[in-house]
């Protein structure tokens, strides 16, 4: 909005220029979504313990974690308003990808909101049904996933929608242009072809697996909000790298045009993130809940799918793909004892990941900063592979 709001004025008025910047933009963008969730926090946060929207905590979980029942949840709309305020003020709205992050967060914040209302209202721990929550985030994955087959492929909708026409037209068999391929991080040429199909299949993975997988994380006072800024930051580098054709050419990645826009979504991720951090830091004053989990997890698998950068994603969220695969061990051996022997054994004393170490004898606050630092050591490992190829 400002802008197009700049460039209709700037002609009169050339100190505007410097809204034609990403960087300049992506600064402010991260900045007002800070402010507005620093000023608007205390309030949100009344509103929520007003409305008694307090967190039902499991009975099975740690015993430590029965204090924090009655703590305000839904935190996530704080972080959902900061970065939709934010990007839509200081984003190129004309911009493509800026539109399809913006309905991937809000459709799962959506989900998470549904999920949580019905966690607080029924007070069941367990909100909505896993059936019926996976089925929203598939719909939603799978139709971002068929537009972003052929929106990274092509530069703008019109070629976006020529290019689906000849897919459909070619009986479904269609080749997409190299930078569309799967990457591998650490060598210059190294990339395998997907297809259409299979660029489907991979981002629909990538976009709901890493929003549970973020939803997982977040367990602990301030433990998923952090790797997400990280997280965001970092991905917010590659596509400015991306979008550029000179700095795509000398790195050797491929040059999604546009994609360096989404700079400014992942600004405001960032600034929202720690604004909410700051009434999240133990002991919280607010919960994020599903509704900012899960619509997270969806808007940094989004962005790693457009910058082409699924594999670095795996590595720099290593803590979101180590809480997720501790569950999934843990359920799946205690499934396969329970069959074998008819005594479920566990391999964790309790899942995830992080519940474990609270009950080796951690501290909360351990495990929170520990997380947090090798999020930042896997961040800049994911940082390293733009050059040591």
């Amino acid at each position: 909005m400002l802008l197009w709001l700049a460039q209709n004025f700037q002609q009169d008025f050339s100190f505007l220029r410097v809204f034609n910047f990403i960087t300049f933009r992506a600064v402010f963008a991260t900045l007002t979504a800070l402010l507005i969730g620093l000023v608007a926090g205390p309030a949100v946060i009344r509103m929520l313990t007003r409305l008694k929207v307090g967190q039902a905590v499991r009975t099975d979980g740690p015993q430590t974690h029965l204090v924090k029942s009655g703590t305000p949840t839904m935190g996530g709309v704080l972080i959902l308003i900061g970065i939709g305020i934010s990007t839509l003020l200081w984003a190129d709205l004309s911009n493509r990808f800026v539109w399809i992050v913006l309905i991937v967060t809000l459709g799962f914040g959506t989900i998470g909101w549904v999920d949580d209302y019905r966690k607080v209202v029924y007070k069941d721990p367990n909100g909505m049904r896993s059936r019926e929550k996976y089925f929203w985030q598939s719909l939603i994955g799978l139709v971002a996933a068929f537009y972003l087959a052929f929106s990274v492929s092509e530069v703008s909708n019109m070629k976006v929608l020529d290019l689906f026409v000849s897919w459909v037209q070619s009986g479904f068999n269609i080749d997409l242009p190299p930078k569309a391929d799967l990457i591998v991080p650490f060598f210059k040429t190294v990339s395998y072809p997907l297809g259409v199909w299979g660029f489907i299949a991979l981002t629909y993975f990538v976009i709901v697996g890493t929003s549970n997988a973020v939803n997982l994380t977040d367990g602990l006072d301030g433990l998923a909000i952090m790797p997400t800024v990280l997280v965001g930051g970092a991905l917010g580098l590659f596509a400015y790298l991306t979008g550029s054709a000179s700095y795509a050419k000398y790195l050797l990645i491929p040059h999604i045009p546009g994609a360096g826009e989404l700079l400014i979504f992942c600004g405001a991720m960032a600034g929202a993130g720690l604004a909410f951090l700051w009434y999240n830091a133990y002991p919280a004053q607010v919960f994020m809940g599903d509704v900012g989990a899960l619509a997270l997890g969806g808007a940094l698998g989004t962005i790693a799918v457009i910058v082409r950068q699924e594999i670095v994603l795996f590595i720099m969220g290593g803590i979101f793909v180590v809480e997720t695969l501790s569950v999934m061990i843990q359920v799946a051996y205690f499934k396969f004892t329970k069959k074998r022997t008819g005594v479920g054994k566990r391999i964790l004393l309790m899942a995830p990941l992080h519940h474990h170490y609270e009950q080796k004898g951690w501290k909360e606050t351990q495990v929170v900063v520990r997380f947090w630092i090798i999020t930042m050591m896997l961040v800049l490992v994911g940082l390293s592979t733009l050059k040591l190829r």
